[in-house]
C-alpha cells in the first residue's frame, strides 16, 4: 500500500507550481487511520521527508518529530465532522486572498460555483490564524460545501482525496480570478436560483464514470 505521507508531500510540492502559494505558506493534510497526517509548520515543502509528517489523532494527540501546521484545528474539525472528507488543503493564493480581504462571498456569476456544493462560495468570519475561533467559523462556512474563503486570509477546500483537494483548490483560485476580472468591467450578471438549482442537480453526478 502506498505511503500517504509521500502523496502528501507531492501534493504540498505541487501547490507552488499551481500558483496556490509561495514559500511555506498554506498547509495540506490527508486522513489516515484514526486521524490524519499534516504538513509540519515552517519547513520548505521541497525538503520534507515522510518522517517529517506529524500524525494527529482527532482528540489532538500528536505523533512524530515535527510540530504540525498551526492551522491543524480546522483540519481536525473537518475530519471529525465530515466523514466523506479525505484531504484538506489551505492556501494563500493571490486572487482568493484579494477577495477574502474584502470579506465577500463569491456569488453565482458562473455555473462552476456549483462544483463546491452550493450557489455561492462563502467567506468565513475573521479570526486569528491557528485559533479554535477560526476553525469554528470555517466549519460554519463549509457547511454542505467543498470550499470557502477565510476572511483576510486565503482559501480552504476539502476533497475525497489529495488529488481532488488539489484540483478543487486550483479551480477555486481560478474562479476567484475570473470573478475579480469580471468585476473590473462592471457588475457581473448572476445566475438565478432556478438556474443554479438546475446546475446543482446536474453536478450530482459530475465527473463520475
Amino acid at each position: 500500500m502506498a505511503d500517504p505521507r509521500a502523496a502528501l508531500i507531492a501534493t504540498a510540492c505541487a501547490m507552488q507550481p499551481a500558483g496556490l502559494n509561495k514559500g511555506t505558506s498554506g498547509n495540506v493534510s490527508v486522513r489516515a487511520g484514526d486521524g490524519f497526517f499534516i504538513t509540519p509548520t515552517g519547513l520548505p515543502y521541497a525538503t520534507l521527508t515522510p518522517e517529517d509528517m506529524p500524525h494527529m489523532a482527532l482528540d489532538g494527540r500528536i505523533e512524530g518529530r515535527r510540530k504540525p501546521s498551526s492551522e491543524w484545528r480546522f483540519h481536525r474539525d473537518l475530519y471529525a465532522s465530515r466523514p466523506e472528507v479525505g484531504a484538506v488543503l489551505h492556501a494563500h493564493s493571490p486572487f482568493a486572498v484579494s477577495l477574502a480581504c474584502l470579506r465577500r462571498e463569491i456569488p453565482p456569476f458562473h455555473y462552476m460555483i456549483a462544483r463546491f456544493g452550493g450557489s455561492t462560495i462563502r467567506c468565513a468570519d475573521y479570526a486569528i490564524f491557528g485559533s479554535q475561533a477560526l476553525s469554528t467559523a470555517t466549519i460554519a462556512a463549509m457547511q454542505e460545501r467543498k470550499g470557502c474563503l477565510l476572511a483576510n486570509h486565503g482559501l480552504l477546500v476539502a476533497g475525497r482525496d489529495l488529488d481532488e483537494a488539489l484540483a478543487l483548490a486550483i479551480e477555486l483560485e481560478e474562479l476567484c480570478e475570473q470573478y475579480w476580472r469580471a468585476c473590473q468591467l462592471g457588475q457581473p450578471v448572476l445566475l438565478n436560483d432556478a438556474e443554479m438549482a438546475a446546475v446543482l442537480e446536474k453536478f450530482a453526478g459530475y465527473g463520475q464514470q
